[in-house]
């Protein structure tokens, strides 16, 4: 029986490739908000983020999420990326708990 394909996607962060099962998802909606995706359904523009706080760091640092989705990103939404990261560290798990 053949391997089933896993989707890979890569972090915007550092620019690794992973499974996208272990990468957060940022989504731009078709109403121009910006949330974090927990169920990876969302519709809208999507970018990926490890769950590290250093890729969510370097991410900000090279505005990459401003490039993904062509407009501002607020600050809030780096803080809600940065809790829930923190969150899922104190944990062990992954971020998409």
């Amino acid at each position: 029986m053949p391997q089933k394909k896993i989707p890979m996607r890569q972090c915007i962060g550092c620019q690794t490739s992973r499974p996208k099962k272990e990468l957060v998802r940022v989504v731009r909606g078709p109403d121009g908000s910006i949330s974090i995706d927990t169920v990876g359904k969302k519709p809208g523009r999507g970018a990926y983020l490890c769950p590290d706080p250093a890729c969510l760091a370097k991410a900000q640092k090279k505005k990459a999420l401003e490039r993904s989705f062509e407009q501002p990103v607020p600050a809030e939404v780096y803080e809600a990326l940065a809790a829930q990261l923190a969150a899922a560290q104190e944990e062990g798990t992954d971020a998409k708990a």
